[in-house]
């Protein structure tokens, strides 16, 4: 097992590997890469969100990694996060040879406020903003190939989680231009890649028309994506199942808990 952390520098934030080594007995093919980016409104990151999830993936023969970003205003403005994200699938694709990695295949996988990060580094990987991080190297070699989308947060407008848009503008009174700047469905383009969407109904913290929004923008640019709303859930249920309960029978919901199954059909479709 490949199991190393590493600083992506100049941040404060690492890069966990979770991966099989590839010995001379197993002669594994290059797998392919998923970097889960855990949720907490910007403000923190939640452990049920990390390592749960990444093990789950790593159990169905991908190589999984998990970026521990900055959070609070001081972390999350000026896109820092956006910019680490963008360092670790540089990193994830500079590195494949070390990790068994077929570079061609990194997707993201985020939770809540990890699942905008991981959906901004679909929607804003051509950015400006990333040049100085990216010193030169394509832009595209921050660009996933693909996003798994957990409740997410995706807008700045009625039915955003306001802390989450607080943090990324650094300030509690932000306006509408600024908050504009991380609404990513105004952003997404025909060069966004494709997303898997899960939310429920009756998520009180990160409304439903979060996906829903993402989706329509997905449509109109002409770029695929499949999501499944689940009538019942709190948010944050994370895998939805005993795992990553933490002590509270509201975040068990059996019929969501098929969504890593559904996820994974998924990524089984990319050639």
């Amino acid at each position: 097992m490949i199991c190393q952390t590493v600083t992506l520098s100049p941040f404060d934030a690492t890069l966990t590997s979770l991966c099989i080594s590839n010995t001379g007995e197993l002669k594994l093919s290059p797998r392919r890469a998923i970097l889960v980016c855990p949720g907490g409104g910007y403000s923190a990151l939640s452990d049920r969100e990390a390592e749960p999830i990444a093990t789950q993936f790593l159990a169905a023969g991908y190589a999984t990694f998990i970026l521990r970003y900055t959070t609070g205003r001081a972390g999350a403005c000026d896109y820092k996060p956006l910019k680490q994200v963008a360092l670790a699938i540089r990193y994830i694709r500079e590195h494949a040879t070390e990790y068994n990695v077929d570079p061609k295949y990194v997707f993201t996988c985020g939770f809540s406020a990890g699942g905008h990060l991981a959906a901004s580094a679909g929607v804003l990987w051509d950015s400006p903003v990333l040049d100085e991080v990216l010193s030169g190297a394509p832009r595209d070699v921050a660009r996933p190939t693909g996003m798994i989308l957990s409740y997410p947060v995706i807008t700045a407008g009625k039915y955003t989680h306001k802390g989450t848009i607080q943090n990324l503008c650094g300030k509690s009174v932000y306006t509408e231009e600024e908050a504009d700047r991380f609404s990513l469905e105004k952003h997404v383009s025909p060069t966004t890649p494709p997303a898997f969407l899960w939310h429920t109904f009756s998520d009180q913290a990160v409304p439903v028309q979060n996906a829903l929004f993402f989706a329509e923008a997905m449509r109109t640019a002409g770029v695929p994506f499949e999501m499944h709303i689940f009538p019942e859930g709190v948010h944050g249920l994370a895998l939805s199942n005993e795992q990553t309960r933490s002590g509270d029978d509201t975040f068990v919901v059996p019929h969501a808990a098929i969504w890593v199954e559904l996820a994974l059909r998924w990524l089984a479709t990319f050639d």
